[in-house]
């Protein structure tokens, strides 16, 4: 895509003395906590979407609206966060992305007193936003403040931090939003009012920390540019196949992350209660979670691509089991998933804008776009499950696991 731009950034100068590394080091351990934030945000949803879908009375497609309205803020946004990272710096970049997040959050009290579905959307949306300002300027610059040979080590390192927080928000979302609904025995909007309250809180918090803290200044370095350079990003091959890559994971992600408390409360599966199912939740991402840090040492010996692929063809085969069985088997199938998941995005993402030079921020701003696949496939499955059944309807993202695993062969190379 023409003219997708992040900051224009390099791989940083080699650390010369040790004041140099301690920055990065306690730079990388701060940015560890936004990667947290977002995860912990991101999987709220999937408390709030079998919540709405209770309250408005809403078939599955209307419920998934959740998510293409938090997602498609990564496609409308990404590029003018890019260039806002680019003119502010990454430092404000990341100041401004928390107070959008955090006011997205404050919307979320006029969206429950007056019980308006759609303004529950525009707030996430807002929020979402925020989110992608730091997505965009916090993943390349973690793949940049180290050694390019262990970049992928060290997102997977911070990706198991937004894990932590993917594992830690179903429990304390289902305990504050189901736990009111089952002391009230009615489901009321009111009860989001007070978590994300608390969040909004927390991202004030952290935009005061971050806009006092120093940051290591990502120097931009004259080089000479040749073609490759200057070019379209579109001859890349390698990053065209890994945006689609990074799209259709994170479509399959958020596509099974929605219907876990819905899958687990069918008969024949589990039969539970939407505050038991949100306690398992935890479990799919807690297993992300796991994996990441487990990826984050392996990655050092094994290349990246071949776990990337070894990883796709188990999701496959746990998803053919969760499609066509019942009971406990099904049920920790699709939990396991969480497993194989763990390094895919940060995986993808590094291979994607591996040789690109000084494209680099400019694939990254592509890459980000891609993420949403997350609003798209998550409807498409709702449509599929109001049609058919849910457990059917995991064959979507079984599909998109066979694409994940195809990058993971061949797709990534940065040439034939």
């Amino acid at each position: 895509m023409a003219n997708i731009s992040g900051a224009n950034i390099q791989a940083p100068q080699s650390a010369e003395n040790d004041d140099t590394g301690m920055s990065s080091r306690y730079a990388l351990i701060s940015l560890t906590s936004l990667f947290f934030m977002w995860g912990f945000i991101t999987a709220m949803n999937d408390i709030l979407i079998p919540h709405l879908k209770g309250v408005f009375e809403l078939n599955y497609t209307q419920a998934m609206l959740v998510q293409f309205c938090f997602f498609s803020a990564y496609f409308l946004i990404s590029v003018p966060a890019g260039r806002l990272v680019e003119k502010m710096g990454y430092q404000n970049g990341i100041v401004i992305g928390l107070l959008g997040a955090a006011a997205g959050c404050i919307l979320f009290i006029p969206s429950a007193k007056l019980e308006t579905y759609w303004m529950f959307l525009a707030a996430l949306f807002v929020l979402a936003s925020g989110i992608t300002i730091l997505q965009v300027a916090a993943n390349p610059l973690v793949a940049l403040i180290g050694k390019p040979k262990t970049a992928s080590s060290r997102l997977n390192l911070t990706q198991a931090f937004n894990s932590l927080g993917t594992t830690i928000a179903p429990i304390i979302g289902g305990l504050l939003i189901f736990g009111a609904v089952e002391s009230s025995n009615s489901a009321s909007a009111d009860s989001v009012i007070i978590p994300y309250m608390a969040l909004a809180g927390i991202l004030v918090l952290l935009a005061f920390f971050f806009r006092s803290i120093p940051l290591p200044q990502i120097r931009h370095t004259e080089q000479k540019e040749s073609a490759t350079d200057t070019g379209s990003l579109w001859q890349h091959r390698h990053l065209v196949l890994g945006t689609v890559g990074i799209f259709v994971y994170v479509g399959a992600e958020v596509s099974v992350g929605s219907f876990l408390i819905s899958f687990l409360g069918e008969d024949h599966i589990a039969g539970l209660s939407e505050a038991q199912a949100a306690h398992y939740v935890a479990y799919f991402w807690g297993g992300a979670m796991v994996g990441r840090f487990i990826g984050a040492f392996v990655m050092q010996y094994i290349a990246a691509n071949k776990l990337l692929a070894i990883n796709s063809l188990v999701a496959i085969l746990l998803l053919s089991v969760a499609i066509t069985g019942k009971g406990s088997v099904a049920m920790l199938s699709l939990l396991a998933l969480g497993l194989c998941n763990s390094i895919m995005f940060p995986t993808i993402f590094t291979l994607a804008i591996a040789k690109l030079g000084v494209q680099t921020s400019r694939g990254s701003g592509l890459l980000c776009l891609a993420i949403v696949g997350g609003a798209i496939v998550p409807v498409m499955q709702g449509m599929l499950a109001d049609t058919i059944s849910i457990q059917t309807s995991l064959i979507l993202p079984l599909l998109c696991y066979l694409f994940i695993a195809f990058y993971g062969f061949k797709g990534y190379r940065t040439s034939l």
